[in-house]
């Protein structure tokens, strides 16, 4: 079962969502909040597996909830969607850093909005291409190179070259094929490399391989 939380400052909006998750056998929405502070108290409170998270909400914001989650040990296990009424915009890139495992438009269609909460409960970033390729013009118009991290001399050769591909955007299957490995080893690399690097999750992994120049737009 997969364990919901919804924050938005809306009452529709969560009312509409909640009545569309409800109805999956293998979802729960565990609790609402109508602000950022009280969506962070319910996650210690409930330990969600998915916190879907409105960006612009009274008190405190999406991201700042976010970043709050993705601080505490405690809620290590709770992987935040962001709910955006703009599309990809400057909060992409903030919400990626604050610890967001991906974002969703608020007029996303739901049979879209049931799998990108499966997606994001197995650990999996929702780095859609299009998302991948922002980054990418961000990172070619503005580096922000921060200097190489010395866990990254931990990495092998074969996670390196899994960790591009990952931030190209690149699925564990096509990772796969890429390598001539299988999925599975695809995703222990990918899973070697989170660790090492101390990656939230694979947005946070995608993130870093690009601020610490181990991935390139050119490369």
């Amino acid at each position: 079962m997969i364990r919901i939380l919804l924050v938005d400052d809306q009452p529709l909006i969560r009312s509409g969502f909640r009545a569309l998750l409800d109805l999956e056998e293998d979802m729960e929405v565990v609790a609402e909040a109508a602000d950022g502070e009280e969506g962070v108290a319910l996650a210690r409170k409930h330990l969600p597996d998915i916190a879907l998270i409105d960006i612009q909400m009274p008190v405190v914001d999406g991201i700042e909830a976010t970043r709050r989650i993705a601080a505490d040990p405690a809620l290590a296990q709770v992987h935040v969607v962001i709910l955006t009424n703009y599309g990809l915009d400057e909060y992409v890139f903030e919400g990626l850093r604050a610890g967001a495992a991906g974002f969703l438009v608020k007029d996303i269609v739901p049979d879209d909005l049931l799998h990108a909460v499966r997606v994001a409960a197995r650990g999996d970033a929702l780095l859609a291409p299009s998302i991948t390729r922002k980054l990418i013009d961000r990172y070619v118009s503005e580096p922000l190179t921060t200097g190489t991290p010395k866990e990254l001399e931990e990495l092998t050769g074969r996670e390196r070259e899994a960790v591009a591909l990952a931030a190209r955007g690149l699925s564990n299957d096509e990772i796969a094929d890429r390598m001539v490995i299988s999925p599975m080893t695809a995703k222990t690399h990918i899973n070697r490399a989170m660790t090492k690097l101390h990656a939230r999750d694979r947005a946070q992994l995608v993130v870093l391989a690009y601020e610490s120049g181990l991935v390139t737009p050119r490369t």
